[in-house]
């Protein structure tokens, strides 16, 4: 889409996408900060274990700021869109005015 101008509905359906893969990655680092409590609940747990867990979290958490950040972007574009296509119509005036 190098230079074209995209559509409102394909912003829109670009934000269901990363709405989805935000809702997947919350969900996956729900998991993962469930399975490090279990692990620091068990005395007999391995540090290493512990540690690559947080780790997850860790990704998982930058992951998540990603996709809000590509949600609140795509937010503001077709904010940008709907207002650039209202703009246009409002100059345009209605097709029942007398012509200038």
């Amino acid at each position: 889409m190098s230079g074209e101008v995209a559509t409102e509905a394909e912003l829109r359906a670009l934000d269901d996408e990363a709405g989805g893969w935000l809702r997947a990655t919350d969900a996956q680092l729900r998991a993962a900060e469930d399975r490090l409590t279990q692990l620091n609940a068990d005395p007999a747990t391995p540090l290493a274990e512990i540690a690559a867990e947080v780790r997850r979290i860790e990704a998982l958490a930058r992951e998540r700021n990603e996709a809000r950040g590509l949600i609140d972007g795509l937010e503001r574009r077709t904010r940008e869109l709907r207002t650039a296509w209202l703009k246009h119509h409002a100059d345009a005036g209605s097709p029942f005015d007398p012509p200038r």
